[in-house]
């Protein structure tokens, strides 16, 4: 599956994936939904997330939906993401909610100027910092 659209600038990415597998499902569940209520929040867009030099400002939050550009085909409720100004995005993915456990997945996408930066460990991405906690 694709990523959700997002506008892409020229800047470098920096790319994040972690995936967290057989979490207790009635805890993803209500992760998803705190998420998803802060992120709703009209006051939630335009919030300032500030770590190190880097400011990222939020511009959308939304639960994305997939359009299968060969039939036409929308599968809503794909996950939650956080779209930045600069591109940069969060995106919370929940699968798997059956009787063996959930699966979520994060993907953090980050435009870096400088464009030695993207050979860093991930883990110096500014958003996987912003997060607050070690994700490896």
């Amino acid at each position: 599956m694709s990523h959700p659209e997002a506008p892409f600038p020229s800047e470098p990415l920096l790319f994040c994936r972690y995936d967290y597998e057989e979490v207790e499902s009635e805890g993803a569940n209500k992760m998803m939904k705190d998420l998803e209520a802060v992120m709703f929040d009209r006051s939630f867009i335009g919030q300032k997330l500030a770590v190190g030099d880097k400011v990222y400002t939020v511009e959308k939050a939304d639960n994305f939906e997939y359009s299968d550009p060969v039939d036409g085909s929308i599968s809503r409720n794909q996950g939650l993401r956080l779209i930045f100004t600069d591109g940069s995005r969060i995106i919370f993915r929940l699968s798997g909610t059956g009787s063996a456990g959930a699966t979520i997945r994060l993907y953090i996408d980050s435009y870096e100027k400088d464009a030695p930066k993207i050979y860093q460990d991930p883990q110096v991405n500014p958003l996987v910092r912003w997060l607050g906690f070690p994700l490896c």
